[in-house]
């Protein structure tokens, strides 16, 4: 019996994938440290990322729709490379918003006013 994968219906993944989302929403609404928020919406990038992949194994197990499978691994891997842009670019932002305020609390900082 070690040998025996267990199948996992897509629409429990999909479950999972609003759930994420959703957290990460309530993350980005209510969270006031700039990081959490961040944090949130990488939560968000990835709950995205499941529902692609969810997809993609509900058309592999069809006959004519290997393409479509493919198409939403694609997806994947570009908003792989979308988050790590965003991560870059993110942390480079706070970084220079703390040097230059002191804080990265997003009710205190107010940028437009140098």
């Amino acid at each position: 019996m070690m040998g025996e994968a267990i199948a996992i219906p897509h629409t429990w993944v999909l479950v999972l994938s609003a759930v994420l989302f959703s957290i990460g929403t309530l993350g980005v609404l209510l969270r006031r440290n700039g990081i959490a928020i961040f944090l949130s919406l990488e939560i968000m990038l990835n709950a995205g990322n499941l529902a692609f992949v969810a997809f993609a194994l509900r058309f592999a197990a069809d006959a004519g729709t290997a393409t479509a499978a493919l198409a939403g691994q694609l997806f994947v891997f570009f908003v792989i490379g979308i988050a790590a842009a965003e991560a870059a670019v993110g942390l480079a932002l706070y970084i220079a918003l703390h040097r230059l305020k002191g804080t990265i609390d997003v009710d205190r900082v107010n940028v437009l006013r140098w």
